[in-house]
């Protein structure tokens, strides 16, 4: 449905699940992510990412680190790594990662240990800092987003936003996608 919508990064993201049930699950979605030119990257499986050969992999801070992925994985896999502070990301400045999630901005149900919340004045300070600090790491908000949380959040300073809770929940998750994506075309250049 988020393709439909328009929208062109899709992350696996099954927790719970054994190797088998996400791969199933990702060789239905891989024929669509190929015939859309969508990206798609899976939620701390390095070595399903290499066997499926999906785009990429996003790790989280209790997932293998990111040098490691990236020698397994090789240059051209997306690797993006989890961060809740300014810290967090300076820590990732100078390695071989791609883009930082960077959450969560509000409460949400879909991620069981949940951080602290940051808020939007949370995501203004940590984009300052790590900006003062010469960091231009690729930043996308996550956790607890809607489609009016578009604008604030970009207006921090962020480069994306990731959404799931707020789509899976919508009365049309096409339509909804497609307003999402929408609003954040304005920010495009």
């Amino acid at each position: 449905m988020v393709i439909d919508g328009g929208c062109r990064w899709v992350q696996i993201r099954m927790k719970e699940a054994s190797d088998n049930e996400v791969r199933r699950v990702a060789e239905e979605v891989i024929p669509l992510c190929q015939e859309t030119g969508t990206i798609l990257v899976l939620d701390d499986r390095v070595e399903l990412t290499m066997e499926l050969r999906v785009h990429g992999v996003h790790l989280g801070k209790g997932d293998m680190p990111v040098a490691e992925a990236r020698e397994y994985l090789g240059p051209h896999a997306i690797i993006g790594a989890t961060a809740n502070t300014a810290a967090d990301i300076l820590a990732l400045k100078g390695l071989d990662v791609d883009y930082v999630g960077l959450g969560p901005f509000r409460f949400t149900n879909t991620k069981k240990n949940l951080s602290p919340v940051i808020g939007l004045d949370g995501y203004r300070s940590i984009m300052d800092r790590i900006r003062d600090e010469g960091c231009e790491l690729p930043v996308v908000a996550i956790g607890g987003i809607c489609l009016d949380d578009v604008d604030p959040l970009i207006s921090t300073g962020i480069n994306g936003i990731a959404v799931s809770g707020s789509i899976i929940n919508a009365d049309d998750p096409v339509a909804y996608t497609a307003e999402i994506i929408e609003r954040l075309n304005k920010y495009a250049q």
